[in-house]
């Protein structure tokens, strides 16, 4: 009897093991967390000024292109995708697909900023600075230290491509840790494309 019970025992262990755990690590849990408190105060601020004024808000969004803000987002929840792929393929052992899901991930990645300097530069020679209005003003501002996230969770990924590419045994917490980082910063970008270009 004793015999036949053991294998089920040892097959559970494995499974309890990695089901009430916590993708990525503790620190940048608590990273994230602070992240979304500050952009959570900036969108707080942004509402109660903009039901103070909503015709300069209104009239600040007509010069905001949608079809850009639109591709952005298409582009950071496919990347976010691929980068989900890439973890399930470290988690799995499969360091190939993880790696070229990542590289997609990352090719992503780097149009974003790309395709938001394509939106800013005309604006910025048409004289719609931070300081033509209190939108411009939150949208550079917001839009701003979305993008310093962007370039933050890009140099995050090429240091997780690194711990793939290099490492004997790759640190699987560490490239959970990555792919948590990033898909933070598509929901920043979700909240904001719903905050500047939809709402009305």
């Amino acid at each position: 009897m004793t015999s036949t019970n053991s294998p089920a025992v040892n097959l559970a262990k494995p499974a309890s093991a990695t089901s009430g755990r916590v993708s990525g690590e503790s620190s940048m849990w608590f990273f994230i967390i602070g992240d979304l408190f500050i952009f959570g105060a900036y969108f707080v601020s942004y509402m109660y000024y903009r039901g103070q004024d909503q015709q300069l808000f209104l009239e600040g969004q007509q010069h905001l292109d949608q079809w850009i803000g639109v591709v952005n987002t298409l582009v950071l929840l496919t990347s976010s995708l691929f980068v989900a792929l890439a973890a399930e393929g470290a988690r799995n052992g499969n360091r190939k697909t993880a790696l070229r899901m990542l590289t997609i991930a990352c090719a992503l990645g780097v149009l974003f900023p790309v395709l938001k300097m394509i939106e800013w530069l005309p604006k910025l020679d048409a004289g719609l600075t931070p300081g033509e209005s209190l939108f411009f003003m939150y949208y550079y501002l917001m839009t701003g230290l979305h993008l310093v996230h962007v370039i933050l969770g890009l140099i995050i990924l090429g240091f997780v491509f690194r711990e793939l590419k290099t490492a004997k045994h790759p640190n699987i917490g560490f490239v959970e840790t990555g792919a948590v980082y990033w898909h933070m910063v598509d929901l920043l970008w979700l909240l904001l494309f719903a905050l500047f270009y939809l709402m009305r």
